[in-house]
Formats: C-alpha cells, structure tokens, sequence
C-alpha cells in the first residue's frame, strides 16, 4: 500500500481511500454490491432530516418503539405496500393470532409476504 505524504487534505483523502481499497473493491468482485450507497441513504434521509425531534423520546423504550416503526415503514415502503393500509392489517389481524404459541405466523405479515402483496400492494 502506497503511503502519501504530509498533512494536506489530498494526502489525508488519498490514505484514507487507500486504507479502505479492499472495500471498494468489493463491488467489483459480487454483482450484487452497489457501487454506492445512494439508495440507502435516500432511503433513510426523512428519518435523518427528522432526528431532532426523536431526540425527546423520553426513554430508551421510546427510542426503540420509535426505530421500529421507522423501519417498518420504510421496508414497507421498499416493498410497494401501501404503509396505512399494512398498519391497519397488522394491527387488526395481529392480537387475534396468538403469535407467542406459534411465532412463525409473523413470516405471513412481512412486507414480502404474499399475504400482505395481495392486500396492501399501493394500487
């Protein structure tokens, strides 16, 4: 590995790329690996831009009730489903279900599932 030298901004960015080749390599070895990140970070950005609002969760439970629903509405939204709709069905269908005895029913709730494709798909 190339080392540059001095403390300039261009040596700094260079070491730092340098130091990180084998990572941005790695889209070059698997097809499935973006070139960027893009994606997931136009994926994320409402909940970023948002940030300072959740800083007032209250409490650790808040927080993480709160990342939960983020990331039930995005993966929703990835997904083509409509996110009203698929809340309204999970929180319909779900507490008749009996989901402790028999966690494997959840799968049938994933945004993914056909289940939730053929009844909360966007039209």
């Amino acid at each position: 590995m190339r080392t540059f030298f001095g403390k300039s901004a261009l040596a700094k960015a260079a070491d730092y790329t340098l130091s990180r080749i084998e990572g941005l390599r790695a889209f070059l070895y698997d097809g499935r690996i973006e070139i960027d990140n893009n994606p997931a970070e136009n994926a994320i950005r409402p909940s970023v831009i948002g940030r300072k609002n959740w800083l007032f969760s209250v409490s650790e439970a808040g927080a993480q009730a709160n990342a939960i629903c983020l990331s039930l509405a995005e993966t929703a939204k990835s997904n083509g489903i409509d996110f009203y709709e698929y809340v309204k069905k999970l929180l319909t269908d779900l507490p008749a279900l009996g989901i402790h005895q028999n966690p494997e029913i959840v799968d049938q709730y994933l945004p993914w599932s056909k289940n939730i494709q053929a009844t909360c798909a966007k039209l």
